[in-house]
């Protein structure tokens, strides 16, 4: 189905992808999202009262949808599945006029209770996070000791109720480099698409740097070099990641490089926080209150005019200007818009 309205921004990018964080907690500490020392027991979390209700969310998505041309949603977290009662969230937007897919990331954990639920509610894929699969260096990168086998009991969880899963894996230099050969034999087997992520400066609590980036281009040459693969076309416009297939055969991975190639240029998502801030990049310092006009009782019409003028407006080209001058400035976190 074709959105009855498109709205583009400054450089003629739609908006097509929605991102919805439905809570700003989460049960790991990974250190390149959540790090223990930063994220600890007295970090103040968004109150209930702060969070968008399922309510709230239908309706700004109903306004996305039906106005501004949003034709997929993912919800985001934090951890997603900590939020109480998310099939019913799930369920309220599958039956969004408009909505072609709704998925999900997650680290998995909670997917062996959830996922059948989830599925029968309208989720229809899943991206889950796993970096290692040796299980004392995830437990590290995890910060909470989490094995592997957790996350791979999620991921088979999922697979069983029918839904879609890739699997997202953040490489880091001298974190888990040497483990992209290991977890791209294994995921092949599996039949499931792997998803390599360069180490990214959302926010500024990870430490970034530079040098710890291990770029598409070393990836792709790693893997190249066991297990032949070649580039592949995009699914559609504004996918994230760069697909390749392994030579002679059908399955594929991918790399999302928004550090060393980056594709700002068809960016086509915005990201809603769980405390109902809009952000239009993942790099933002700042976003768009609309809790307060939600609460404050304003139409539709008045909220599509608020939201259709934000995009208009919209100029982040974030990772293609990247810079000394704009990495050190402050950004949101991404427990609390997603990824």
């Amino acid at each position: 189905m074709q959105p009855t309205t498109t709205v583009y921004d400054y450089f003629n990018r739609p908006l097509r992808d929605l991102r919805i964080s439905v809570t700003d907690k989460c049960n790991f500490r990974c250190t390149y999202c959540m790090p223990a020392e930063i994220f600890g027991p007295d970090y103040p979390f968004l109150k209930r009262g702060e969070l968008l209700s399922y309510e709230e969310i239908e309706r700004l998505a109903k306004v996305f949808v039906h106005s501004l041309g949003v034709q997929k949603i993912r919800i985001t977290g934090g951890e997603p599945l900590m939020r109480k009662d998310l099939p019913t969230l799930i369920n309220r937007l599958s039956q969004i006029k408009g909505v072609e897919d709704i998925a999900m990331t997650t680290n998995g954990v909670f997917l062996p209770k959830y996922a059948h639920a989830l599925k029968e509610a309208g989720l229809k894929r899943v991206s889950i996070s796993l970096d290692s699969l040796n299980d004392e260096q995830f437990g590290k990168i995890n910060g909470r000791g989490v094995s592997v086998k957790t996350v791979l009991d999620g991921i088979d969880a999922a697979a069983a109720a029918g839904l879609n899963v890739k699997i997202n894996m953040v490489v880091k230099r001298g974190m888990n480099d040497h483990e992209i050969i290991p977890m791209a034999k294994y995921f092949r087997d599996k039949g499931h698409i792997l998803r390599f992520i360069e180490f990214m400066d959302v926010g500024n609590s990870n430490k970034w740097n530079l040098q710890d980036v291990y770029p598409k281009k070393q990836i792709i040459e790693d893997i190249h070099q066991v297990m032949p693969i070649e580039a592949i076309e995009p699914n559609y416009t504004g996918e994230v990641a760069t697909r390749y297939r392994y030579v002679g055969a059908d399955e594929e991975i991918g790399v999302i490089s928004s550090v060393s190639d980056a594709f700002c240029s068809t960016c086509n998502r915005a990201r809603l926080s769980a405390s109902g801030t809009l952000y239009t990049c993942l790099f933002a310092s700042k976003g768009h209150d609309l809790r307060t006009p939600l609460r404050s009782n304003q139409s539709n019409e008045e909220l599509t005019e608020l939201l259709q003028s934000i995009w208009h407006d919209r100029k982040d080209r974030y990772s293609v200007e990247r810079s000394e001058s704009i990495t050190n400035r402050t950004k949101i976190e991404m427990s609390h818009i997603g990824g």
